[in-house]
């Protein structure tokens, strides 16, 4: 059926290409930035239809795919592979680059200084949230798939955050919908002081594991946390500008301590932190291979939305007050960075937080440093869940648990599901919270099998 003349107007569908063994086709769709005023500003939201080849024009259900975050682009396929391939023996599967990232009008650092003040910026940002995403899904959907049907949903981290959003407000555009890391907390006001209380108990014991597993980085860290913390400023320039402190190398836990492989890349990482004394009396100096590699760890210079909006996703009429910053002091015994280090005991990696000195640190990160406190203390964030829709849920739903996730609290995941009806729960401690990554096809099967009856329920 060919699209109306209204809808071309706000959907351009490119031409096939492939990557082997699968058939890709972009969409992009002009949406309103505020749908409360949809003669207002517009974005451009991007969409990439994938196939197996050769299915191009066959008849497929839909799979909706949301990326983790907030304010990461969706994956691009190079092949058929893991869970995707999968995916497309029997489905279409739609890659969205959730609204800020990608193509999808992306806010970069560059293009976020065109907005002429810190509070026009937090003004602009407030519509970059989960409930605007659902309502681009939901777009979309009506202009995509045929006769506006259903489609499923699976949501990575963050993209099950918004998946759960979408079950709040738009049931009736899902056929089911699979989680994988991504049951938020969904309790009213704001519950990131709850999420980092919990975060904080989990990545102590990540820490914990790394150490037994490479006890000898125990001095190497204290030594360079050391080295830091003397150096003049309080920390050594970095590539790219900006600073490396000690509680900015403290940092470094987000991607190494939660993810498979995180250890053993962290480990090899620090195997090469000082340049060897090539000319004797020149002294010791952390190499500039560490601090690229550091630099490459952290990904807020492509993805500024990221810092700007973690703490915001946990936000219904609350303000956060950087929340992360406050928990972190009640275990700051734990989390001194100089002071474990003149001790001689393990200098203790953060988790996934956001904390404000970040904006003075991070180069890409100082022009936002305004907005970002302007963001902290916003209260009139809008509700992300309906807790009386999720009661009464008819949408057939299937999570994985992570038991020791440490982006997602397993403790808090299992409240949230005991308030959705009729959720089928996987709870494992086999994978990570990166399972549906290093282990897809695996994972989206287990899932696939619960909604279908072959796998048990729980």
């Amino acid at each position: 059926m060919a699209p109306a003349a209204a809808d071309r107007e706000h959907q351009i569908a490119g031409d096939w290409y492939s990557v082997p063994d699968l058939s890709l086709r972009d969409h992009r769709f002009t949406v309103p930035l505020d749908y409360a005023a949809p003669s207002g500003p517009t974005i451009t939201v991007f969409a990439r239809e994938v196939v197996a080849v050769g299915k191009e024009e066959q008849q497929l259900p839909y799979i909706l795919f949301l990326q983790g975050g907030p304010g990461f682009e969706s994956p691009r396929p190079t092949e058929a592979s893991g869970w995707l391939k999968r995916a497309c023996e029997e489905y279409r599967v739609v890659f969205l680059d959730q609204r800020g990232t990608g193509l999808s009008t992306p806010l970069t650092v560059s293009s976020l200084l065109q907005i002429p003040s810190s509070a026009k910026l937090v003004e602009y940002l407030q519509y970059f949230r989960a409930d605007n995403i659902v309502k681009d899904a939901e777009f979309i959907r009506t202009h995509l798939v045929p006769n506006s049907g259903t489609w499923m949903v699976l949501g990575q981290s963050f993209g099950g955050f918004c998946a759960v959003t979408y079950l709040s407000f738009a049931p009736e555009g899902l056929k089911s919908v699979l989680l994988t890391g991504g049951l938020p907390p969904i309790g009213k006001g704001c519950t990131a002081d709850v999420v980092y209380k919990a975060c904080f108990e989990q990545v102590v014991h990540q820490n914990e594991k790394y150490y037994k597993r490479f006890p000898q980085d125990v001095k190497v860290i204290c030594d360079l946390v050391t080295y830091l913390a003397k150096a003049e400023g309080g920390g050594v320039p970095l590539p790219s500008g900006g600073i490396l402190t000690p509680k900015g190398l403290q940092t470094l836990g987000l991607a190494g301590l939660g993810s498979s492989g995180g250890f053993e890349r962290l480990h090899y990482m620090f195997e090469m932190v000082w340049d060897p004394e090539l000319v004797p009396g020149t002294g010791k100096r952390i190499s500039y291979y560490f601090l690229k590699a550091f630099e490459s760890w952290l990904d807020f210079d492509t993805n500024p939305l990221y810092a700007l909006l973690h703490e915001s996703i946990f936000c219904q009429g609350a303000p956060s007050q950087w929340s992360a910053q406050k928990i972190r002091g009640k275990y700051e015994s734990i989390f001194d960075p100089v002071g474990a280090a003149k001790e001689g005991r393990p200098v203790f990696f953060t988790g996934e937080m956001i904390f404000p000195w970040m904006f003075e640190e991070i180069h890409a990160l100082e022009h936002f440093k305004e907005a970002a406190h302007l963001l902290a203390e916003k209260k009139d964030w809008p509700p992300l869940y309906d807790i009386s829709r999720l009661n009464n849920n008819k949408v057939p739903v299937a999570a994985a648990v992570y038991y020791e996730d440490m982006y997602v609290n397993f403790k808090l995941a299992m409240e949230t599901a005991s308030e959705i009806a009729g959720i089928r729960l996987w709870v494992t401690n086999e994978y990570m919270h990166s399972g549906l990554r290093d282990s897809g096809c695996q994972v989206f099967e287990q899932l696939m099998g619960m909604l279908q009856g072959k796998k048990p329920w729980f």
